[in-house]
């Protein structure tokens, strides 16, 4: 997993209009909090934190005042219509202490001939790794997979150190027969011009 620097500021103004002034200068509000400690507000670069949540889980390095945190998006909200951050929650985390992430789940092979599908039933896994581990991606392999087959989460192999924190028996894959479209029949009226 990689680790991304990022230096923060506190933030001291508060509010709405805070907010928005924070974003034209291409700062995003942030809120670090977890272990019972108090809330910390902080404002981080747009565009170096926008690079670094484009990596599933990533672990940031926070630089606040000289001080070094780490932590991992918790909730991260977007602009609906123009995608810029609006606001980031993080969770503030230490070495060796485990977390429970959701990890994207990405295939790998071909089906077995037939006009088969694959449907993830779960896009990403939930599992509990340690926070300076996290795996970015869990790769699985549908390879001859026939429709009526399924892999649950118990039959995806995991990272040393990482376990499952979802029941084994959940379906995480399901293989379909496609189907076809039936023909219109000859005395169909909307097939008549």
């Amino acid at each position: 997993m990689s680790e991304v620097k990022i230096a923060a500021e506190l933030r001291t103004e508060f509010g709405k209009g805070a907010a928005r002034r924070d974003r034209r200068a291409n700062l995003v509000p942030v809120v670090l909090y977890g272990h019972g400690t108090d809330p910390v507000h902080l404002t981080l670069p747009a565009h170096e934190l926008l690079l670094a949540l484009r990596t599933p889980n990533v672990l940031l390095s926070l630089d606040i005042e000289g001080r070094n945190e780490l932590a991992i998006p918790k909730a991260v909200q977007r602009d609906a219509l123009k995608g810029f951050l609006v606001h980031v929650d993080l969770l503030l985390v230490k070495r060796g202490e485990k977390v429970t992430v959701e990890v994207p789940v990405q295939t790998e092979g071909e089906l077995a001939p037939g006009g088969n599908l694959a449907e993830h039933v779960l896009v990403a896994l939930p599992v509990e790794a340690e926070a300076t581990h996290i795996p970015q991606a869990l790769t699985v392999s549908v390879a001859g997979l026939t429709a009526g087959d399924a892999i649950h989460a118990k039959d995806i192999t995991l990272p040393k150190g990482v376990e499952l924190a979802v029941d084994a028996d959940a379906v995480v894959i399901q293989v379909l027969a496609a189907q076809a479209e039936e023909p219109a029949a000859e005395g169909d009226a909307s097939a008549e011009g």
